[in-house]
């Protein structure tokens, strides 16, 4: 007679839980919320309960926060350590920089206020569930819930051609990636015989030679379509063309989100699943590291395209940041999270002022949109000065400090030639850097008749130096205080590095 047992569920430590299931049912709320079509909800709460459900998130992420030892969750698919948390805090941040820079665009307008909070807030829920996945099944759904909403989001300006030509090229492009990721989940599946990360870990060398074939494969898939999500050459062809044509709030998130969430899972994978593995994989991505900088530089520098010349830097940024991956010490780790975070504050200061120039000029995203901005409008023009020399890692700035970083991570870690790479492209990015810089304090300034602005943002009695920042407080005011935590961070950059120290203690490196 056989015996029938119920099985019983996985414990969940609801605790370390808790900043996902926030994310999750934040974004039910705003959906639910949306049905009530009064004006006041569209404009108001809505954006106010999205905002609020980040704030929570955030704050369960602080409660959480705990320097070393790795707490596995929900039957070791999850680890809630200070990388995953410190990641979404980033996540967070990015998030509400987006919502606030959203609140007057025609994206919103096209797509409806409910409908694009939620995919905004789904999209975060995935770059927390993979920033924390440490299993080859959650790492998967988060990789997928991270980038279903933004195939969504990049064609949410429904009437124009080049937001629906950049949906459709994220998504076919983004496919390809998930597919061969896929495939190497797969075939590391089908050589170690699990899917916790530890458990590969432990098969790799014991119950699987290092050098077969399968693992091999697989491994070098996975890398693969991560660096398909992180733009890291070869395989970053999609991002200039998504970058242009999707809405420019929606490009800053994923400029800054989206890399960090793949760098974290890149970070988590190669560093906890197949360590073992480094001697392969470590020259390799040295070698994708050089290239992404050598080719996102000198790509950046023809640009006319604002958003073109950021999605260029971005693809080098990423070269830099790959370097500190490459190393595999504990110093690589808090060089890339430190790098992460001044990452974020200085394309969104970037970005938000491409935002506020784009819905009053005629010329768009074009880098003519910002000739005069310094007398036109002059706080606007320090917030892209500081981006543009922190991006580029000049002195007085954040980005001086994310970069020495690096460079000493990859010195320490015998990668040396990583650093000369990173001197190397960050003085050939000064070229189109400095030229933003010139075109706004040393170009004519545009001269418009009163009236409407280029797009759908209309100032009270027409039209004038100072109103496109007073036209849209939130953007001016996104700009502003991004470009102050960029000097600050700067000036005083010890809090972010003790910050980026306890996030060293995550994955157990020397």
């Amino acid at each position: 007679m056989i015996e029938l047992v119920a099985a019983s569920p996985p414990p969940i430590d609801f605790k370390g839980f808790s900043p996902l299931l926030a994310a999750v049912a934040g974004s039910v709320v705003v959906l639910m919320a949306g049905l009530a079509r009064a004006a006041t909800v569209q404009r108001v709460v809505l954006p106010s309960i999205a905002v609020l459900t980040l704030i929570v998130t955030a704050g369960l992420a602080v409660w959480n926060w705990s320097p070393g030892p790795a707490k596995p969750i929900v039957a070791g698919a999850l680890t809630i350590d200070t990388l995953t948390l410190f990641l979404t805090l980033l996540f967070c941040l990015a998030g509400v920089a987006t919502i606030l820079l959203s609140l007057r665009s025609d994206a919103v307008g096209d797509a409806g206020m409910a409908e694009y909070l939620t995919l905004l807030l789904g999209s975060i829920a995935g770059m927390v569930l993979l920033a924390g996945a440490s299993n080859l099944v959650s790492f998967f759904l988060g990789l997928e819930l991270l980038s279903i909403p933004l195939y969504v989001l990049c064609a949410s300006e429904v009437r124009r051609r080049r937001s629906l030509e950049s949906g459709l090229k994220y998504l076919v492009i983004g496919s390809l990636g998930s597919a061969t990721l896929l495939y190497g989940l797969a075939f590391v599946y089908g050589a170690a015989g699990a899917t916790d990360f530890s458990a590969v870990a432990r098969a790799i060398g014991r119950a699987v030679p290092l050098g077969d074939p399968l693992l091999l494969t697989g491994v070098a898939l996975t890398v693969t379509g991560l660096t398909f999500k992180a733009s890291v050459a070869p395989f970053h062809q999609w991002t200039p063309d998504v970058y242009q044509g999707a809405p420019t709030q929606v490009t800053a998130f994923m400029a800054v989100a989206t890399k960090a969430a793949a760098f974290g899972v890149i970070l988590r994978f190669l560093l906890v699943a197949v360590p073992d593995l480094e001697a392969t994989w470590a020259p390799g991505l040295a070698a994708l590291a050089i290239a992404t900088i050598v080719i996102g530089n000198v790509g950046a520098i023809a640009q006319s395209s604002l958003k073109r010349m950021l999605a260029w830097s971005g693809v080098a940024q990423a070269g830099y940041l790959l370097a500190g991956v490459v190393v595999g010490t504990r110093l690589g780790l808090q060089a890339v999270a430190f790098y992460l975070a001044i990452y974020l504050v200085m394309n969104v200061a970037a970005f938000a002022v491409v935002v506020a120039r784009e819905r009053f000029s005629e010329h768009g995203d074009d880098l003519r949109s910002l000739e005069g901005l310094g007398r036109a409008s002059p706080w606007l023009a320090v917030s892209m000065t500081v981006a543009m020399l922190a991006l580029a890692g000049l002195p007085g700035t954040a980005g001086l400090w994310g970069k020495f970083y690096l460079i000493d991570a990859t010195f320490e870690g015998d990668y040396g030639v990583l650093g000369v790479a990173i001197v190397v492209g960050s003085i050939i990015s000064l070229v189109y850097y400095l030229r933003v810089i010139a075109v706004m304090w040393f170009g004519p300034i545009e001269l418009r008749l009163p009236g409407p602005p280029a797009r759908h943002v209309r100032p009270v009695g027409g039209w004038s130096p100072e109103a496109d920042a007073r036209a849209q407080p939130a953007v001016a005011g996104v700009a502003l205080v991004s470009a102050l935590v960029v000097v600050v961070l700067g000036v005083v950059p010890a809090p972010l590095f003790a910050l980026a120290r306890e996030v060293g203690t995550a994955l157990g490196l020397r």
